[in-house]
């Protein structure tokens, strides 16, 4: 029985799955990316002029950069949050469309809504310990009272005291939920 929970139960399984949703999602999506840089300005007629928004080449190359820049992220797993974030925003706008234009097509929506499924599952689960965030967390062994040590108003008032420094009330309170979109980086 202890084996068998031990299988089912471990946390490696769970980043593992991170990691598989991640670098899936990336590197589906990045493709995307790179057809709306092929003819910029097709796109930019096709899809962000009906939408009455303003300059509509800008905003596509936003699109597609978030899409590559933001693919590129989640495959790597630095910045995760970060990449999710701007492939969340670009599905957003994409889904949009897609009902303003054709109604609750599923054809057209199925697609998006897995992408902005993905990303916001990434936003809100980390990336888990496969990713690079989780490296860089491990090897600079990220604290969170740093910079409430750094910036202490008893460090700068008395910098020859050797005692500890002293932390304020709500830092030294454990959260019991930490926000999704507290730390970008993941750390």
């Amino acid at each position: 029985m202890k084996l068998l929970n031990s299988i089912f139960y471990k946390s490696i399984f769970k980043d593992f799955a991170f990691l598989v949703l991640r670098v899936f999602t990336g590197t589906l999506l990045i493709h995307h990316g790179f057809e709306k840089l092929n003819d910029i300005n097709n796109f930019a007629d096709a899809f962000v002029r009906p939408l009455h928004l303003p300059f509509p080449v800008t905003l596509s190359y936003i699109a597609a950069g978030s899409e590559i820049g933001g693919s590129w992220l989640l495959i790597l797993g630095l910045g995760t949050r970060l990449g999710a974030s701007a492939i969340l925003g670009t599905m957003s706008v994409a889904i949009y469309h897609a009902i303003a234009t054709s109604g609750f097509n599923i054809y057209l929506l199925e697609l998006l809504v897995l992408y902005f499924a993905s990303s916001f599952s990434i936003i809100l689960l980390g990336p888990g310990i496969f990713s690079a965030d989780y490296l860089i967390k491990e090897f600079f062994g990220f604290n969170s009272n740093f910079f409430i040590q750094i910036f202490s108003k008893q460090s700068s008032e008395n910098p020859t005291s050797n005692s500890s420094i002293e932390l304020p009330k709500s830092a030294k309170k454990k959260k019991s939920f930490n926000f999704p979109f507290s730390s970008f980086l993941s750390l």
